[in-house]
């Protein structure tokens, strides 16, 4: 899957664990009605980012995650990721 957008935010990179880092970024759809989406870069794509600027357009490749978690109380909640694995400039 693909999301086209304008870069919007660039987080830093958080060691989320001693084995696992994330670094969050925000891309801007160039829709009707733009919607502003969060994505993920995990481990050694944290730094693909790193070539772009805030406000360039980028096509980014990503898949959907989703899991689910059992709360203390016996609640189970779901939730979604948004993994980008490639980033390239809009042509």
């Amino acid at each position: 899957m693909e999301i086209t957008g304008k870069i919007k935010l660039i987080r830093d990179t958080q060691a989320v664990s001693s084995s696992f880092s994330k670094r969050e970024f925000v891309v801007e759809s160039l829709e009707q009605y733009p919607q502003l989406i969060q994505l993920e870069l995990h481990q050694d794509k944290c730094d693909i980012v790193d070539a772009y600027n805030v406000g360039q357009e980028v096509v980014c490749g990503i898949n959907l995650r989703g899991r689910e978690w059992q709360s203390p109380l016996g609640e189970t909640k779901y939730f979604n990721t948004i993994v980008c694995w490639k980033i390239q400039p809009v042509q």
